[in-house]
């Protein structure tokens, strides 16, 4: 995994040419997929779901759940360096969103509430993801 100085970086023009109006909402501005409209929501492929920006590995399908939240639901990540956590006061909520640990695209948030074995849900939009099926 890259260290804090060794994280993609890209301009604002870079990263909305790469990814479209969609991703860059949501991964460089924060954004939101409407519930119940992304492409991983119902998903049941297996295999391995990267960063939509960078092609860091997340998480994998054995570890995706139907939470019925809306949005693609993971216990855990693929490795634990993968994903950064920060405290999230917007909207009048508390939260913890979650970022990509290399170029710092936003994933979504994770929540206590998930299955065991680790009693996360982590709720993922689905724009910020790509599927690489096995």
């Amino acid at each position: 995994m890259t260290d804090s100085n060794d994280k993609i970086r890209k301009t604002d023009e870079e990263w909305l040419k790469q990814l479209g109006d969609a991703a860059f909402y949501v991964t460089r501005q924060a954004g939101t997929e409407r519930p119940f409209t992304g492409e991983y929501t119902d998903c049941d492929a297996e295999g391995v779901y990267h960063c939509v920006c960078c092609d860091t590995p997340l998480f994998t399908s054995n570890t995706k759940f139907n939470s019925h939240c809306g949005w693609p639901s993971f216990n855990q990540v693929a490795n634990t360096n993968a994903v950064d956590e920060h405290q999230d006061l917007t909207h009048g909520m508390i939260r913890t969103e979650v970022t990509c640990h290399n170029c710092d695209a936003h994933l979504g948030h994770v929540f206590p509430d998930g299955p065991q074995p680790t009693g996360l849900r982590y709720c993922i939009n689905s724009v910020a993801l790509v599927l690489k099926e096995k």
